[in-house]
């Protein structure tokens, strides 16, 4: 019988590596971007919720100021809801602010307005639904146009001149205001009243709960903590 043949080894390669010690040059993974469609989670859906129905109280409560106003305003008293106009969509920006996720400051100020009528009886009836929703839609758009990343003092004043627009129009062609003599003056004294009671009072107010450690588990207390 035949003795077998053998293959001689080969000599070791001393700069081969094993798959699994293989150094790994493509670098760390990058974190996932959060999406923008990813849905509010439950925490955020009942701080929405609880901010509309404290703000429909609010917003209530500001609807009681409207007559004395009307009389220390005199001659111009038909212009005292435009100096008020602000105080009834500052919850929009605000609950943007906090949360950062779409449709989140339209949601809150419909609610507001719902709380305002099946609650508090308000005259204006289901119509304030829509005002709530056409509010709401004004003062979240300059947060979309940025994808919800913008939150410095500037993107609250553009929430507030955008939130006086967009209501100005809808109740311009609702009572007829663009056939006044005193139109213009009208639209100065909303965008002025939104700038300050809207946008930067949301953000006042958003930074302040901030403060209190209160907001940590949503997307404003992440921004603070870097």
């Amino acid at each position: 019988m035949t003795e077998p043949r053998t293959t001689s080894p080969r000599p070791h390669d001393t700069h081969a590596q094993p798959p699994d010690l293989a150094p790994d040059r493509s670098g760390p993974a990058s974190p996932p971007r959060p999406s923008l469609r990813r849905g509010l989670t439950l925490h955020e859906t009942v701080l929405v919720a609880v901010l509309g129905v404290v703000f429909g109280f609010v917003y209530w409560a500001f609807v009681q100021l409207w007559a004395p106003l009307q009389l220390a305003m005199g001659p111009l008293a038909d212009l005292a809801a435009n100096v008020l106009a602000g105080a009834w969509i500052i919850v929009g920006p605000l609950a943007t602010y906090i949360v950062r996720k779409p449709g989140v400051g339209v949601l809150a100020e419909t609610l507001a307005a719902l709380v305002e009528v099946v609650f508090l009886a308000s005259p204006a009836g289901p119509l304030l639904l829509v005002v709530g929703l056409v509010q709401g839609v004004g003062a979240e758009l300059p947060f979309a146009l940025t994808r919800y990343r913008r939150f410095g003092w500037w993107a609250f004043v553009a929430s507030g001149v955008s939130a006086a627009l967009v209501t100005f129009a809808f109740n311009a062609v609702r009572f007829g205001w663009l056939g006044q003599d005193y139109a213009l003056l009208r639209l100065g004294i909303q965008v002025v009243s939104c700038v300050v009671l809207c946008g930067l009072a949301a953000r006042l107010l958003g930074d302040a709960l901030a403060r209190t450690g209160a907001l940590d588990a949503f997307a404003i207390g992440a921004a603070r903590r870097g």
